[in-house]
């Protein structure tokens, strides 16, 4: 089942970008049926945002505070595995059945200790360079021998014992035989003879003490030799193969233990995929490991790892990636719904783009809403109503349009409350300058903006009056320095509008020479204006500001 599409207002939301994400959401699941949509928020709530949500029984989106790609997202959790004690030829047949180029080796409930490859699996089953004796050394059990060879046992001893075997195949007289074991020095007990059906060959080994004799070619074993063997505590199997392909048999019994590699880098799965390419880049290995407290949780490739993010989202309230949700340039961006100015964004592909002019975000959706002849609820009605509300300070707003006035008439109507009623409930839920320490309000409706090589901010709170902004105003103003110098920003600004007088007062932290070009009356030099006025951030106070901050920093 595909995960949903997150709806987001931007960071540090206001009502409006809270009541549109979840409105757009609702309209997203019922006009398509092909996904599924979720409101998310990537910022706090405020007094009037749950103001807003209480009054019409809505539950504020869940928090959703970065949507940076991770491996747990790319990883393949559709495990293959072997424990320690498998064989070449068990891990190879995996390899082989599931199109994989290696297999995790897990023991105790999923814990990694290891990783055999097609490479290790290679040296393993191919002679190499190096001292005979150790070229025909397989480390592994009589059991898992008979297990590769589908032998018949004849006699076993201490069959499930891990123990390091030479391959010798006599296909010589008795007396070179006698004279390569005597030269080579390998102890009898460390010794594995194939054999046909030479018997002087077999009495032979039984004499020497052998581990294992193998009877190749399905020869039959006489009783005699049998009970010699068991006498001598000597292990008797019979293979239906050639003595060559029996010895290749073996050599795929040995344990994956044995040969694979240990020293495995592992990652945890909540990295970030940046992160995680830039780690493997200059790695070998084709599978990579991830783990959780040791234990194997998913693998991955080079291939996982470059696909595009599986995470969609769609923006509500806001264009500009400085506004949206961490990691939003990572992911998949598949609509934008927006009232605003058209800011940074960039897609892999075209989207649905959907900008208008008017006074809130809300005002779009509704119309989306009514548009389509979709049934709206009073509970969905009323959030709509909020953002519109809030946004255009109940039509009062320099932003409002006639559209706006139009569509909260007919909510109004659905959600059986008057927009000056609920403005009533909105604007007297409690002052946001009071119900916040000052940094917070200083971040609760924040955007960042940037004018050619300008840097700069503008947090937004409506209160009913100035009495509780001048009260706090010293450690307001301490605030906006934190957050100028925090951000590297050329300027930071807050306004507070006076939904009551439909007034403003900027206070502002940055370059003297910046604050110098604001053009508004100043009532403390330096740092605090008045803007008799101008309630809009967006159409009356941003436009100013960009306009005199485009010309540049000043020269130092």
């Amino acid at each position: 089942m595909a995960s949903s599409t997150l709806v987001f207002g931007h960071r540090n939301p206001d009502a409006d970008a809270i009541c549109s994400a979840l409105a757009y959401a609702e309209f997203k699941q019922r006009t398509d049926a092909s996904g599924s949509y979720r409101a998310a928020r990537c910022g706090n709530s405020n007094v009037r945002i749950d103001a807003i949500l209480d009054r019409f029984g809505v539950k504020l989106p869940s928090y959703v505070g970065d949507v940076t790609p991770r491996l747990r997202e790319q990883m393949s959790t559709d495990l293959v595995t072997v424990p320690p004690d498998a064989t070449a030829a068990e891990a190879l047949e995996k390899i082989d059945r599931h199109d994989i180029q290696a297999v995790p080796v897990v023991e105790n409930g999923g814990r990694l200790i290891g990783l055999v490859s097609i490479y290790q699996l290679g040296r393993s089953f191919l002679p190499r360079s190096g001292p005979a004796r150790d070229v025909r050394r397989v480390d592994t059990t009589m059991d898992a021998i008979v297990g590769s060879l589908g032998a018949s046992v004849v006699h076993l001893v201490e069959p499930d014992r891990v123990e390091p075997l030479h391959i010798r195949v006599a296909a010589m007289d008795l007396a070179s035989f006698d004279r390569l074991q005597d030269r080579e020095g390998i102890p009898p007990e460390q010794t594995l003879i194939i054999v046909g059906d030479r018997r002087d060959i077999q009495l032979r080994s039984i004499e020497r003490g052998v581990r294992l004799i193998v009877i190749s070619g399905g020869r039959e074993v006489d009783e005699e030799v049998i009970e010699m063997a068991r006498e001598a505590g000597v292990s008797i199997i019979a293979s239906e193969f050639d003595s060559a392909s029996t010895a290749w048999a073996i050599r795929s019994a040995v344990r994956v233990d044995s040969i694979m590699v240990r020293d495995v880098v592992e990652f945890p799965e909540g990295e970030t995929l940046a992160s995680v390419r830039r780690r493997t880049a200059d790695m070998d290995p084709a599978v990579f490991m991830v783990t959780n407290e040791g234990r194997l949780t998913g693998v991955f490739s080079r291939r996982d790892i470059l696909r595009p993010s599986r995470t969609r989202i769609i923006l509500v309230d806001h264009n500009e990636l400085s506004q949206a949700v961490p990691g939003a340039e990572e992911v998949q961006i598949v609509e934008v719904v927006d009232h605003h100015r058209l800011g940074d964004l960039r897609t892999q592909e075209p989207i649905l783009f959907l900008n208008r002019p008017v006074g809130s975000t809300c005002t779009i959706v509704a119309d989306l809403f009514r548009g389509a002849g979709l049934e709206v609820g009073p509970e969905l009605a009323g959030i709509m109503m909020g953002g519109l509300v809030s946004d255009t300070l109940n039509l009062r707003s320099p932003t409002t349009t006639s559209v706006d006035s139009e569509i909260l008439g007919w909510l109004e109507e659905i959600a059986g409350v008057t927009g000056s009623e609920l403005a009533e409930t909105i604007f007297s839920s409690g002052s946001v300058v009071v119900a916040h320490d000052a940094p917070t309000v200083i971040g609760l409706d924040r955007k960042l903006y940037e004018e050619g090589e300008v840097r700069f901010a503008i947090s937004q709170v409506e209160e009913l009056g100035f009495e509780e902004f001048e009260r706090r105003e010293a450690s307001l103003e301490d605030a906006l320095e934190e957050s100028r110098r925090r951000d590297a920003l050329d300027l930071a600004a807050l306004m507070v509008t006076d939904v009551k007088s439909q007034n403003s007062l900027l206070l502002v932290a940055g370059d003297p020479e910046l604050v110098a070009r604001i053009p508004y009356p100043v009532i403390r030099e330096g740092d605090l204006f008045r803007m008799d006025g101008v309630v809009s951030r967006k159409k009356q106070l941003l436009p100013l500001l960009a306009g005199v901050l485009r010309r540049g920093r000043p020269p130092t």
